[in-house]
């Protein structure tokens, strides 16, 4: 059985398993649901039968309620419990269908598209068919915004630790979609800023006599419904006090609610990150970038999770009062409303801005879940080894890996530091590929990716392209001008730090002869300034800059005309191309003669 049918096998079970485990629970709700009614019906029953009766019509009212608050709850937790096999079975759904290379629907991250950036306008980085899409698995959106981070950030540092944490998670699939669900089920109608803005903002009301007056007016409740049910005191005292209780909650019955409203908006997203932070407190990770992320959470005290634990609680608690049976009893003998209001202002006094921090490190772990689901998925694909040479980057079996493997052709290279390439070939011979194949190697090896290779060597670069640059009506700009701003602004670049250059046809918005004077001047520049890179190129004269200087070399990519039929072998080869192919194809295409 080969590693992508292994990969089949694991996702078809455990998707089998989750469906199978919420077809039970689906089953479980229904028997739920007809004992919510029976109930009901009970008490309905109950209360016909001894109408008449105030003390007993009041005392199956209370236990009816009270009842059937607790299967409302235990109803709510089966709810969650399918919802969360639902959701495994939907994340093993999702990775048979990329492995079988469908992930057009999933996001595509176009909202992070940057054309000024210094390569993700270039390597199909966001969008539609883009790496990102094809890579992101990520569930909250600030682990999104993260994993974009990543992706953007062209930084060198700490990529063998990056590495070892990204093959550390790649071992923990069952781990990593019970994250996963978990977080695929963090739904607020607040984002993470929003909830930390209001929490920075936060101003208390509830005065300091809450702390223990809930207390004391509870034991009383207790005492006067005890001693109505026991005969010894009229139903007159229990009446007064809960309008009593009612009558103090109602001072603050403004704020409550607006505070009450911001529980109900925050609850689920506080009650799920507890359940994240708890998975990442208890599990056991070596690499040490995750024991850092993981040490931002622990607390000598108390755990994060008790403490996150501990308010979701109580927003679960005041919540509550959006039922109108535990509005009016609860405020009314209890003060409730007031408790957990009290309770909650202290919480945040005391780790509301410990927060912010808790939220980072839940995005920090789902960006890296993503880029451990990523290395899991492709047991082929190799970590680049970290070298200190003259190299930049060695390859063996190079590949796109948005490209189908059972389809694409993989090429050798080797860049030397300080080395220019230049690649000539024809039209759809792969010499774009190939510039988008290096790119993404780079880009993916500084972020401590897996890449498509059979065995690689790098020298961390950073990386700056020009590919794609396009005109703009905007700000009435010309292509030409468009792309002089980018080669401008790759001038500026390798005067601060080492960058690897990747170029796609230099000048493109010029004349043959300007062109090619400009484009020698420009190679000439980049290489006196000691860079590394490719340069893809149509204009052959380019590559006579080999004759002068010895970190040039030429490469191309061939096409045949084999029985009136063009034919590419896609090949990288030393040397410079020699057969084009325009001509060609206006003719079989029947647009010249």
């Amino acid at each position: 059985m080969s590693q992508i049918e292994e990969l089949h096998t694991f996702y078809k079970n455990r998707f089998h398993l989750f469906q199978e485990q919420a077809a039970r629970i689906k089953r479980q709700l229904f028997a739920s649901s007809m004992l919510r009614l029976l109930v009901f019906c009970a008490v309905a029953l109950g209360v016909s039968i001894v109408f008449g009766n105030t003390k007993w019509v009041f005392a199956i009212l209370l236990v009816g309620i009270a009842s059937f608050l607790y299967l409302v709850s235990r109803h709510t937790d089966l709810q969650r419990k399918r919802d969360k096999l639902k959701a495994l079975a939907a994340i093993n759904e999702t990775e048979i269908k990329v492995l079988d290379r469908d992930f057009h629907d999933l996001p595509d991250g176009g909202n992070y598209k940057d054309p000024g950036h210094f390569y993700s306008q270039d390597i199909d980085l966001f969008g539609r068919g883009s790496f990102y899409q094809y890579l992101n698995r990520t569930a909250l959106e600030q682990g999104s915004e993260t994993l974009a981070r990543l992706l953007l950030e062209n930084t060198i540092d700490r990529i063998d630790e990056k590495q070892e944490a990204i093959n550390e998670l790649a071992g923990l699939p069952e781990w990593r979609q019970e994250f996963s669900a978990i977080a695929k089920l963090t739904k607020t109608d607040a984002g993470t800023d929003a909830i930390v803005h209001w929490l920075e903002r936060y101003h208390p009301f509830v005065p300091k006599i809450m702390s223990w007056l809930p207390w004391v007016f509870s034991g009383a409740s207790v005492l006067l419904l005890g001693g109505y049910f026991a005969g010894f005191l009229s139903g007159f005292f229990p009446f007064l006090w809960i309008f009593l209780g009612l009558g103090i909650s109602s001072v603050y019955t403004k704020k409550i609610g607006k505070l009450t409203a911001h529980a109900t908006k925050i609850q689920s997203t506080f009650r799920q990150y507890n359940k994240l932070l708890i998975l990442i407190e208890n599990q056991a990770f070596s690499a040490e970038l995750l024991k850092e992320q993981q040490d931002l959470i622990r607390n000598e005290q108390e755990k994060t999770s008790s403490v996150l634990r501990r308010f979701s609680k109580l927003l679960n608690g005041l919540d509550k009062n959006n039922n109108v049976f535990y509005l009016f009893l609860a405020n009314g003998y209890f003060l409730r409303g007031l408790f957990y209001s009290h309770q909650i202002e202290k919480w945040i006094h005391a780790h509301g801005p410990s927060v912010a921090s808790w939220f980072h490190t839940a995005a920090f772990f789902d960006a890296y879940n993503t880029l451990g689901n990523f290395a899991f998925n492709h047991p082929m694909y190799v970590f680049p080894k970290i070298v200190e040479k003259d190299i930049i980057l060695k390859s063996t079996d190079a590949g796109h890996p948005l490209l189908n493997p059972a389809k694409s052709i993989v090429n050798d290279f080797y860049i030397g530091n300080e080395e220019f390439i230049i690649i000539t070939g024809a039209n759809m011979a792969g010499k774009s590929t190939f510039l988008r194949t290096v790119s993404l190697q780079i880009m993916m090896a500084n972020i401590g990716l897996p890449i498509c290779a059979g065995a690689a060597e790098y020298a961390p670069i950073k990386l700056i392209t020009s590919m794609r640059t396009t005109d703009s009506l905007t700000d009435d700009e010309s292509y030409f001008f468009s792309e002089l701003k980018r080669l401008k602004f790759i001038v500026e670049e390798i005067q601060n730090d080492r960058y690897f250059i990747v170029l796609d046809e230099i000048l493109k918005g010029t004349n043959s002869t300007d062109k090619a004077k400009g484009s020698r001047q420009f190679v000439e520049r980049l290489v006196g300034s000691k860079s590394t890179g490719i340069i893809a190129t149509h204009d052959l004269s380019l590559c006579d800059a080999s004759k002068e200087w010895s970190q040039i070399k030429n490469y191309y990519f061939d096409a045949e005309i084999i029985d009136n039929e063009l034919h590419f072998d896609y090949r990288f080869k030393k040397g410079i191309c020699q057969n084009m192919n325009a001509s060609f194809l206006l003719k079989k295409m029947g647009i010249v003669e």
